[in-house]
């Protein structure tokens, strides 16, 4: 779970509101979309607050389905059929990655001049970069989204950036590129606002600004990333929580069994150890005879229990992110609660097993 936290999504969720919106499509054509979009974007960015408005077809961190196809670039061979790579591609207004925090490696942003009149650009991600032309400069490549047969048209790379976290923080990063919202406006869209203090209190204005183009237009799925991020963490969070409460269970019960072993153990032997203490035993020596009998026992169950451990954490691997099932730091934490939880458990009984008097002990049955 510490590193499921510490992944970097890629972007800056920090006082990000999301929301969307699916205008019908009989009433809303490319062109008509295009001028809401405008508008839209124009209006929330000046409410009190706001510090960025954008607008993409799917928003990270689970945020919908992305568009995905088939590629290939201009300057590679064609694949064979069933080999062609597969990316996701995203429509996107201009300010999108600026505002989402999204880090430019090379290249440039979209701008106002790319328009559906323009040559058709994308953006694409790094890892997209490193796949498809490693150690080269993608800037000024071509790719077609599609099959040669596809009368889609040739994008050119103008931009890279850093890789974000699309369908979750645990799963691989796909071959992504982000293209101008105005050459491919999509059916249904999210509105991420960013706002100076917390989002969700700026939820009431930014619908009265969609309502002001449309009042007719449903606006839903109204959520923080801050919500986002927590949805997508939770079920490790509960997987978490479940394995912890039954790893503290089992721990307790093994604690109090030795201690009860241990403790039967040392009351059986009163007799003996009087008589050790009587023919000059000290302390000491009594604690450590109680100690290491009790060791002895907790060394062979851990024993057998890394043994069985090793075997069997390849079937908990799939609930494992960034720790190999046999990782050693792991096994090694393992042995040290352990033999601490047993030598405490072993220290209560035997520093009892101290102060046995010789002469009760002597006349004991």
């Amino acid at each position: 779970m510490a590193r499921v936290l510490n992944v970097d999504p890629g972007f800056n969720p920090d006082n990000l509101l999301t929301l969307r919106m699916m205008p019908p499509d009989n009433t809303y054509d490319k062109a008509r979309r295009r001028v809401f979009f405008d508008e839209c974007l124009t209006r929330v960015a000046a409410l009190p607050g706001v510090r960025s408005a954008a607008i993409t077809y799917a928003i990270p961190i689970g945020g919908g389905q992305q568009w995905g196809a088939e590629f290939y670039a201009a300057d590679k061979p064609i694949p064979q059929r069933g080999q062609f790579p597969h990316m996701e591609f995203t429509p996107v207004s201009a300010n999108y990655l600026e505002a989402m925090g999204i880090r430019l490696l090379r290249g440039r942003w979209f701008n106002s001049a790319d328009v559906a009149t323009s040559s058709p650009v994308t953006i694409i991600n790094d890892a997209l970069a490193r796949r498809i032309w490693p150690g080269e400069d993608p800037l000024g490549k071509r790719l077609k989204r599609g099959l040669p047969e596809n009368d889609t048209p040739w994008l050119e790379v103008v931009g890279v950036v850093a890789d974000v976290k699309v369908y979750g923080f645990e799963l691989i990063t796909p071959m992504q590129t982000y293209v101008p919202l105005a050459q491919l406006p999509p059916p249904s869209f999210w509105l991420t606002v960013r706002t100076a203090g917390d989002p969700l209190q700026s939820v009431a204005a930014v619908e009265r600004a969609i309502h002001s183009i449309d009042k007719d237009l449903p606006v839903f799925a109204i959520r923080s990333m801050d919500q986002l991020l927590g949805s997508s963490r939770a079920q490790r969070l509960l997987t978490l929580v479940l394995l912890v409460s039954f790893a503290a269970l089992a721990l307790l019960l093994a604690a109090v069994g030795i201690y009860g072993v241990i403790s039967y153990s040392v009351k059986q032997r009163t007799r003996e150890l009087g008589i050790r203490m009587a023919l000059g035993a000290q302390r000491g020596d009594v604690l450590k005879l109680i100690l290491t009998q009790g060791l002895k026992l907790t060394i062979i169950g851990v024993v057998i229990g890394l043994g069985a451990a090793f075997a069997l954490t390849r079937w908990m691997e799939s609930l494992l992110f960034g720790v190999r099932p046999t990782d050693p730091l792991t096994f090694a934490a393992i042995v040290i609660v352990l033999l601490s939880v047993a030598l405490l458990a072993c220290w209560l009984p035997a520093r009892r097993a101290t102060k046995v008097d010789p002469l009760v002990a002597l006349r004991s049955e």
